[in-house]
């Protein structure tokens, strides 16, 4: 099995320290969907990352479609709480965690893809703010559990989303997200990061 697409992608870094956790064995392969576009389409004529290539063959994409199949391979061993109250909780942190990479991204490819004289600020304004709320609405989160994990006693992926999320934000835009705007974020990223499944996979890999 190979996981396609770089760490500096949330959504890859995701999945790779979701499959570590998970106890999957797997190959990542560090291939840019921009600097190595044509070894990626090669692999997914849709060149999005992640990308996985399971032992058959078949060609996933969608880190949330790509988690729900890891999560069948794995069973019963699973990164979502059982209990339904506290599943519908990991779900909501996840989804805001899942916003907040998608406002990065979106700031990043404004900042970074857009000619300068083409970049509309209002638009960026907007991402910002949208940005912000999700990680107020973390932080209120994280606050809540103190030094414990997320939801209930046990890793879910609501923790590693929110971290992966995080990571990403800081490593990118890290001006839209001060950190003194968000101790508690602060502090649990931190934790997570010293996991051996984030060393493995860093964000800052390549």
């Amino acid at each position: 099995m190979q996981l396609i697409g770089m760490l500096d992608s949330p959504y890859v870094r995701r999945c790779a320290v979701s499959m570590a956790l998970l106890g999957i064995r797997f190959e990542h392969r560090s291939v840019s969907v921009f600097r190595h576009m044509d070894t990626f389409k090669a692999i997914n004529p849709l060149v999005k990352a992640p990308t996985l290539v399971c032992d058959d063959g078949t060609v996933l994409h969608d880190s949330n479609l790509i988690l729900q199949y890891l999560e069948s391979l794995s069973a019963p061993k699973s990164l979502w709480p059982r209990d339904g109250g506290a599943l519908v909780q990991a779900l909501r942190i996840t989804a805001n965690a899942l916003v907040a990479m998608e406002k990065t991204v979106q700031c990043v490819y404004e900042q970074n893809t857009r000619p300068a004289e083409k970049r509309h600020q209002p638009w960026l304004d907007r991402v910002t703010t949208q940005l912000q709320a999700a990680y107020d609405l973390i932080e209120a989160d994280v606050a809540k559990a103190g030094s414990g994990h997320l939801v209930g006693s046990t890793l879910t992926q609501a923790d590693i989303s929110v971290a992966v999320a995080w990571g990403f934000t800081q490593f990118t835009q890290a001006d839209r997200a001060p950190k003194s705007r968000y101790p508690a974020i602060v502090a649990f990223a931190a934790r997570m990061e010293a996991l051996p499944e984030f060393i493995a996979y860093p964000v800052d890999r390549e």
